[in-house]
């Protein structure tokens, strides 16, 4: 998954035909999809990147009909339901006065994923939405009706003035990673290791955005390597606060003073991004693993694997070592899709999810949560299993207390 995709996510949804791309053509002013009068015409969904005024940078989805069939069909509804829980704000297309079992799964499912919606009837220069239509749909949702046509430039800007009222504010505000954690002029310590899997002549987005963050709180950033730390400390710099790779957290805590408060970016992301409070629960079920539990990876991106793969490798070895237990571990990229039915884990670990979008991740982790699964992140469960994790959760007094 690429960096644009941390925009927010706008996704049509509708029966075949309805004019779902005709939709989205509009929006975007482009022919971004396929239009045809042929069923079936789009299969996965589409998506593009497009600049709504009062909102932003979004990336918008087209998407298969709702009503699709056959055994393709079936496969091109799962692809558009598994859009659901990644996405921050839905369009439900109706028109020919249809609106039944369809859109009501539909709308049952933007509901249990907090996916705010609308519904738009579309065509309405060919077919009125009748006022018996209009109660039907009212009592099962309070949802915003729209009127739109191709031919009608008012009705898009109605639709547009909508999205931007109603589009959630922490999708497209940016937040802080380190709110509440620093002051102006506090001194902030990034320990970023160049190992194998750090990408050649850059660094990584958690490392990124963290500099960026503390310049604009008016902090003082420094950043070294694992290998300079102890030098760097010896100059009598003293941070307020080191924020180190999780890997590293074994060497780190050994060198860093413990008056010095000390994370991850894992962690950082983890209280940015996830269900922070979630996690705090979650971590310390670690010790109650048994011989044949099975715990699942929860991956965000596709990757290179390599031998030092934290989630792959490393983690899986550290956790059987640290629990003496004969553990299973499988893995889960991308969408809310998993190898197995969720009840057959008995813990979920979440990567930092930095090139997901915060409803994304918590949409992968609700599931688990709805059914009393405990989940942990990346930089807690090696926390945990170091012996550290007191300390390195202790910068994060608001959410401890």
């Amino acid at each position: 998954m690429k960096g644009k995709d941390l925009k927010p996510h706008i996704s049509i949804f509708g029966r075949t035909n309805v004019g779902k791309s005709s939709l989205i053509n509009a929006i975007t002013n482009q022919e971004v999809s396929i239009v045809s009068a042929e069923a079936g015409t789009t299969t996965d969904p589409v998506k593009k990147s497009i600049e709504i005024f009062g909102i932003g940078p979004v990336i918008i989805h087209d998407t298969a009909g709702i009503d699709d069939v056959g055994t393709l069909g079936k496969q091109r509804i799962e692809k558009t339901r598994n859009i659901i829980p990644i996405i921050d704000f839905a369009i439900l297309l109706i028109t020919d006065n249809l609106f039944g079992k369809y859109e009501l799964d539909l709308i049952n499912e933007f509901e249990e994923y907090d996916v705010p919606y609308i519904l738009v009837h579309g065509k309405s220069d060919l077919n009125a939405l009748k006022d018996i239509t209009i109660n039907d749909i009212r009592k099962f949702t309070a949802a915003e009706i729209l009127e739109f046509n191709l031919f009608d430039n008012e009705l898009l800007q109605n639709l547009i003035n909508k999205l931007v009222e109603l589009m959630p504010e922490n999708a497209y505000k940016s937040k802080s990673l380190f709110k509440e954690l620093i002051n102006p002029k506090d001194i902030v310590l990034l320990v970023t290791p160049i190992d194998t899997e750090a990408p050649e002549g850059r660094m990584i987005l958690p490392q990124v955005m963290a500099i960026r963050d503390i310049l604009d709180n008016y902090g003082i950033c420094i950043t070294v390597r694992e290998t300079e730390l102890g030098d760097l400390l010896k100059t009598g710099i003293k941070p307020l606060l080191v924020v180190t790779d999780s890997q590293a957290f074994k060497y780190v805590n050994q060198v860093v003073p413990s008056e010095i408060q000390l994370t991850s970016f894992s962690i950082l992301f983890a209280r940015y991004r996830g269900n922070f409070q979630k996690y705090l629960e979650g971590t310390p079920e670690i010790s109650n693993l048994k011989d044949g539990d099975r715990i699942l990876m929860l991956e965000s991106c596709t990757h290179q694997l390599s031998c030092d793969d934290i989630g792959r490798y490393k983690i899986p070895k550290w956790l059987k070592k640290y629990t003496g237990k004969e553990l299973s571990f499988e893995y889960s990229s991308g969408l809310c899709t998993f190898p197995r039915e969720m009840e057959e884990y008995q813990l979920a670990i979440q990567c930092g999810g930095c090139v997901i979008t915060e409803k994304q991740l918590n949409n992968r982790l609700k599931p688990f949560i709805k059914r009393g699964i405990p989940v942990t992140n990346y930089g807690m469960t090696i926390a945990y299993v170091n012996g550290i994790f007191d300390r390195v959760i202790s910068p994060f007094k608001t959410e401890l207390n």
